[in-house]
This record gives structure tokens, sequence and C-alpha cells, in this order.
């Protein structure tokens, strides 16, 4: 059984692919041109916001044409849930003193609360630039005009895939998936 065959077979009830592998690259080959372009010259940090974000950041850190040096913060507001509850601060980087160029990169910015939190840690000691690769549309949450680079635009379903989970499983697909309306 080939790879495709057998994640199709075993997805949950009624997902729908809604990006696929080649869509999803051609998202970071954009997202990455945008950054390069954006970024002021020189070295730039590259926070991951964990664990979602270590996927997208990945991506994006193999297509940026700069130096980087990348780090991460564990921040949660899920744990495996379907709706967010508060931010839970699992780790926080040792940020240089210095202030340097630091690129966001979450995997995706839904109501983009646990997002904001750390932006706004950070922004006051540095020049914070965000990058999602997945926007979802809708009105709920804070408002998405902040976010600096976005890859691509979700629907208002429960997505996974290229980071994002379900029931802590999925994040590992190269494609983004959505449950029904219903979920």
């Amino acid at each position: 059984m080939s790879e495709t065959t057998m994640t199709e077979t075993t997805m949950p009830e009624g997902a729908e692919r809604l990006f696929d592998a080649a869509q999803v690259a051609a998202a970071y080959d954009r997202l990455a041109v945008r950054l390069d372009a954006a970024l002021p010259e020189g070295p730039v940090l590259l926070l991951t916001v964990m664990t979602g974000g270590l996927f997208p950041a990945v991506e994006v850190a193999r297509r940026l044409k700069r130096p980087i040096t990348i780090d991460y913060v564990h921040a949660t507001r899920y744990r495996g849930a379907t709706r967010g509850g508060e931010i839970d601060w699992i780790r926080w980087p040792a940020l240089p003193d210095s202030s340097r160029q630091v690129l966001l990169v979450d995997d995706i910015f839904d109501e983009g609360h646990t997002l904001a939190a750390v932006r706004d840690r950070i922004a006051s000691h540095h020049d914070v630039t965000t990058a999602v690769l997945a926007l979802k549309r809708h009105d709920r949450g804070l408002p998405r005009d902040w976010i600096d680079h976005y890859g691509l635009e979700v629907p208002d379903r429960y997505v996974f895939g290229c980071g994002m989970d379900h029931a802590e499983r999925w994040r590992e697909l190269p494609e983004i998936w959505a449950l029904p309306d219903a979920h």
C-alpha cells in the first residue's frame, strides 16, 4: 500500500484534503521570498512556536537566503484539545540581550492569542516579524491585521497536517486536511 493510500484510509472519518503537498511547498516558497524581501539585511533569529510551528519553521528556514539562528518557545493553549484555554508557558528561550531581528514562526493563526502573547513578550526588546503557514478565516479572536506574512488561507474548520494536529496526531503530514464542518 502506498503512503498516500495508507494515509487516506487511516484519516479521521470525513476528513478532506484542502491542500496537497505541492500546494503547501509552493506556499512555503512564496512565503520565504516575501520574508527575504521584507526582513532587514543581516542575520535573523528564527523563533519557532512549538510544537506545531516546528514543521513550518524548518521549511521556511530551508528556503531563506540569509544567515539564521534557530531557537524555540513552547507555549500552548490546546494541549491536544480542539479548543484553546489559558496559555501554558512551557519553555522560554534565552534571547540575546542586544536588539536583533526575530522571525516568529507558527503553524496557524486561528484566534491568535498564543502568537500575540509570544510576540508581545519579545517585542519589548527586539524587532519581531510574524509568519504562519495557515491563516484561518473567521471573525473570532484577535484581529488578523497584525500578522506580517502567511502562506495559505484555510476555511473556518478544524485543520491538521503541516504541524497542526488532530488529537496529537497527523502533524507530520505534508498536506493540510480538514475535519467535517461539524467538528
